[in-house]
């Protein structure tokens, strides 16, 4: 097969359909088929020509977690899941493409959904104490956003260029995508995790929820958010209508204060503060 240079328009259409395809997979919120996402983790397990693991599931990351420090699991298989099944696979597809395309269509069909590194990033610091327990731990995801995002150029590489491929991985892939959500692979044990119930965006396609969480689990654990801002639980689950200015006086965090005057408004916070001025 000769190098792809240049896309025909027809091709260049494409883009934004397989982009959306793989956003919406991502961004789903429907229970997961534990049949079908038991059997897409073991053809994972087989692509890498591992073992069959016990699969254990639970409703939220933070229950998945819980059930690591439980267990005191220690080794992933992270990285071969990253090297086997994403990075020589996606490797052999991208210099099938002339480098400059490659990258070009990279950026244009990359689905990141950053909701679920700030998940990520909360559920670190949440359990940091526990964690610190656990050794030779790299990384804490199967990482579903990046695996989404890469699906949408790999599927549009196979389904719209005709690169050639490895079958056996690219199913795989699919599988894990369109039947589980996130997954903590280890070398015995996989633990996959249900869908949320909720994902509540702004039309700036920014985690956003007033007075009720923009990530919710089925289990109860929920993420608020307001215009992309994390925000903690005693300011999240009040409408912005009901907070109040005296919290400005208290917060220490410059973002939450930011966020906290817009939500307030200055009209208020002036009336109500009595025009105290404020180190923001």
């Amino acid at each position: 097969m000769s190098l792809i240079e240049k896309l025909t328009p027809e091709q260049e259409a494409l883009i934004p359909v397989y982009r959306e395809k793989w956003r919406a997979i991502a961004l789903s919120t429907e229970r997961i088929d534990r049949e079908k996402a038991a059997e897409a983790v073991k053809a994972g397990y087989i692509a890498i020509r591992k073992q069959e693991p016990e699969i254990i599931f639970c409703d939220s990351p933070y229950a998945g977690l819980e059930i690591v420090i439980h267990k005191q699991l220690k080794h992933l298989l992270n990285s071969e899941f990253y090297n086997q099944l994403l990075y020589k696979f996606t490797n052999e597809l991208g210099s099938q493409v002339e480098w400059q395309l490659n990258n070009q269509l990279q950026l244009q069909l990359l689905a990141v959904l950053p909701y679920l590194t700030i998940l990520e990033d909360i559920l670190r610091d949440e359990l940091k104490t526990q964690l610190q327990l656990i050794t030779n731990l790299p990384s804490l995801w199967f990482k579903t956003h990046l695996y989404s995002s890469v699906c949408s150029w790999v599927d549009f590489y196979i389904s719209v260029l005709n690169c050639s491929y490895n079958q056996i991985k690219w199913q795989a892939l699919q599988s894990l995508l369109g039947y589980c959500s996130w997954i903590l692979p280890y070398e015995k044990i996989c633990i996959v995790c249900d869908r949320p119930l909720h994902l509540r965006f702004d039309n700036e396609n920014r985690l956003h929820a007033e007075g009720e969480p923009a990530i919710e689990f089925i289990d109860g654990y929920s993420l608020y958010s307001y215009h992309g801002v994390t925000l903690p639980e005693k300011y999240g689950k009040i409408h912005p209508q009901q907070w109040q200015s005296q919290w400005l006086l208290t917060e220490e965090n410059a973002e939450l204060r930011r966020v906290l005057i817009q939500g307030i408004g200055y009209a208020r916070i002036c009336q109500e503060l009595q025009a105290i001025e404020l180190d923001i």
